[in-house]
Order: structure tokens, then C-alpha cells, then sequence
């Protein structure tokens, strides 16, 4: 518990500098014990360093990724660093099966495109993206490395993306994603599957499996709850 709470904290930047056991062991009413081991987690998690006769310091942050909004990388971490990106596929496939049924595809053929995603010099996700074939044909011809898939779709389309469904879930990295983001093989990832719809059409067209550093990126959302009968 105190752990999980620390973690939020410094994720907010309410924790940036020095954690003082004493002051935390009043705070939780806990044991000394108690914080230690919390401190222990987080060491593990390198939110912070722990040194004799220096203390216990803020090392590092993940950056909220929010759920609530339609947006590309580069729009979402805006106000973080530059996103940038390797393109290492971009082709026209005959895309899975699975693949042409979530995209409702006629001849079954997609654009593919593989980028791994860096917010300034650090690897952050390794991106995976079908693309219906009248969009994404287009769409090859245009900057992949300095711009968003969603910026450039709605650009070609002439209109808005409308709404997306999505579902996220802990995944191991294989051998590929760790090797492309920097982590250790087996390292837990957070794997987002997000099919996006165009907003006058409503039709589906971007069909996308993002595998994103859990280190580094935590997903945010804000959640209602509707009454009955209202």
C-alpha cells in the first residue's frame, strides 16, 4: 500500500527530490520496516536511488498517457520532450485474417507500417499499424518519421477520426520488442489495441498494437458512473 501511494505520487511530481524516512514513517503511521520496503519496490522500479550518507532521491517519472482523448503520440507528450520515430516496415500486405475482418477489408489487402517511437533520445513504444488500403496507400507518401498516423489520416481523408475502441493488457517482451526498446526480454510491456474509426463514415480504418514501456508510461482515464434511471 505505502509503495502503490509513494508510486502515485511521483508520478504526479507531488514526490521530486528527497524522501525522508521519518517524515514518511509518520505520514503512514507505519513501521520502519514497513517504508523500507516500500522503498525497496520502488528502488527495483528505478523511481529512485538509494545511497549511505546520501538519502533517498526522485530519479525518474512515468508520463501519463491518457485514455480519455483521441491522440497520436506526438500530441499526447507534447509537453514532455520531441517524439520522433523509426520507421522499420511501411508496405502494402495481405493482411491476417483477424486483421481484415476488425478493418471490414473487401480483397484483404492492408497498409502495414512498424515504427519504433522515441520521445527525444529514449525508445518509448514499438508501434504496430494496419491501415485500410484507400487511406494508407496515401498516406506512405507522406512523413512518417516527424508525424502522427491519426495528424496524417485526417489530413488525406478530408475529415476528423471519430471514436476508437481499445483494450490494454500486461504483456512479456519478446525478443523483437526488447531488443527495439532497450529492456530486458520478459520485461513486462503495456499492449494497447486500439481500432479507430473515421467520425463521418464511422467506418474503421487504423487498427493499431502499440507496446509501450510500463517504466515509462502509465495509462490515465476518467470514469463516471451513470445512476439508474437517469
Amino acid at each position: 500500500m505505502v509503495a502503490d501511494v509513494l508510486r502515485r505520487q511521483i508520478h504526479d511530481g507531488d514526490l521530486t527530490d528527497a524522501l525522508d524516512e521519518r517524515a514518511l514513517i509518520a505520514d503512514f503511521n507505519v513501521s520502519r520496516n514497513t517504508i523500507r520496503d516500500a522503498l525497496a519496490i520502488l528502488t527495483e522500479e528505478r523511481l529512485i536511488e538509494r545511497a549511505p550518507r546520501v538519502g533517498t532521491h526522485v530519479v525518474a517519472r512515468k508520463l501519463d498517457h491518457g485514455l480519455d482523448a483521441l491522440q497520436g503520440l506526438k500530441e499526447t507528450f507534447r509537453m514532455h520532450g520531441e517524439v520522433r520515430n523509426t520507421v522499420k516496415i511501411a508496405t502494402l500486405v495481405d493482411a491476417p485474417r483477424a486483421v481484415a475482418r476488425r478493418l471490414q477489408l473487401v480483397d484483404a489487402q492492408a497498409v502495414y507500417i512498424e515504427r519504433l517511437r522515441y520521445l527525444d533520445d529514449e525508445p518509448i513504444s514499438l508501434d504496430i499499424t494496419y491501415l485500410v488500403p484507400d487511406l494508407g496507400i496515401p498516406l506512405l507518401e507522406h512523413d512518417l518519421e516527424n508525424n502522427d498516423v491519426f495528424t496524417l489520416l485526417e489530413q488525406i481523408s478530408g475529415g476528423p477520426l471519430g471514436h476508437a475502441t481499445m483494450t490494454v493488457e500486461a504483456v512479456d517482451a519478446d525478443p523483437h520488442s526488447a531488443a527495439h526498446l532497450e529492456i530486458g526480454s520478459g520485461t513486462s510491456l503495456l499492449l494497447l489495441e486500439r481500432l479507430t474509426h473515421l467520425a463521418h463514415e464511422s467506418r474503421p480504418v487504423d487498427l493499431e498494437y502499440i507496446r509501450m514501456r510500463s517504466d515509462r508510461v502509465c495509462l490515465r482515464s476518467t470514469a463516471r458512473r451513470e445512476v439508474a434511471g437517469s
